[in-house]
């Protein structure tokens, strides 16, 4: 199946591929996806997590096979299914599922969160749900599965166990990041790294209300010193965001910076259509804080 399907940038629209487990409907961003393979032998690996069946090397490139089944606590199937092989924060993943559905296009505005009671701060693995037709078809979160099975492969938040002796900063930072977990991990860092003026927003629609109250009280600039800001999040996405910032006179000049899973070639590419000023990969976080201390530098010079 094609994946390769480009989208305008900033539009708030992605692919979703809907695929099933065990007759439930599920969803990934087509932007993580490489390819879909029919079902291969594994090799199995002695001392893995649980839900990791083994590996494969298609086209001399080695990919760990996670079985979503397992993942998501549902009987082993009966039949061979599909491999869909992804690519996000810098790793080849092969996920193990039954059948691929389709691709739709949507808007993020479609997407619906989920509330507190299925997403928290330890760790759900759903990002959203989307109703299509008389089906709801549940958003995975890939990241959290796969840093819940390798922590390493989440955050490296002791990149940042040098910087608790740095100064505190008077920059007040604005991060828009609808993962829980993720957000006070950053949260967490950016304090450590001595930026404790943070104002977080859950998407991208809520970064994007907040400033324009700034905007409307005449004080964004005095108010926001640098904006952060994931790609994937419900009603408004990160793409989205930046479009709407680097275009609008009273905030264009707020350095954004784009810190996401996402952030492979295609992506930088339209980042930087955009105007992001920063785009880094979600595990170095210490070249956030570097980024941040440049960026912020730079427009204090200015």
């Amino acid at each position: 199946m094609d994946t390769n399907i480009l989208l305008e940038s900033g539009t708030n629209e992605l692919e979703i591929l809907e695929f099933t487990l065990a007759d439930n409907h599920y969803g990934i961003n087509v932007a993580k996806i490489r390819e879909i393979l029919q079902y291969q032998p594994v090799t199995p690996v002695p001392n893995t997590h649980p839900s990791v069946e083994g590996i494969f090397m298609p086209r001399d490139t080695m990919i760990t096979v996670i079985n979503l089944r397992k993942c998501l606590g549902l009987p082993e199937a009966d039949e061979e299914g599909l491999f869909i092989i992804t690519n996000f924060n810098k790793l080849d993943i092969a996920f193990h599922v039954d059948q691929v559905i389709g691709i739709h296009r949507v808007s993020w505005e479609e997407i619906i969160k989920p509330d507190s009671t299925i997403n928290s701060q330890d760790g759900s693995i759903s990002t959203g749900v989307i109703k299509m037709e008389n089906k709801l078809v549940v958003i995975l979160d890939f990241e959290s599965i796969v840093s819940g099975i390798s922590p390493e492969t989440g955050l490296r938040t002791s990149d940042v166990d040098n910087m608790v002796e740095r100064e505190r900063s008077d920059s007040t930072i604005l991060i828009a990041e609808d993962s829980p977990l993720l957000s006070k991990l950053i949260t967490d860092c950016l304090r450590k790294a001595g930026y404790d003026k943070l104002v977080i927003n859950n998407d991208g629609q809520e970064a994007w209300d907040k400033l324009c109250e700034y905007k409307a009280a005449g004080n964004a600039f005095d108010k926001i010193q640098c904006i952060i800001t994931d790609i994937e999040m419900p009603r408004m996405d990160g793409h989205r965001l930046t479009k709407l910032v680097k275009t609008d006179d009273d905030l264009k000049n707020i350095p954004l910076i784009i810190f996401s899973s996402l952030v492979n070639e295609e992506m930088r590419r339209k980042g930087e259509q955009l105007g992001a000023d920063a785009q880094l990969t979600k595990p170095e976080i210490g070249q956030l804080v570097d980024a941040i201390d440049h960026l912020i530098e730079n427009a204090a010079n200015k």
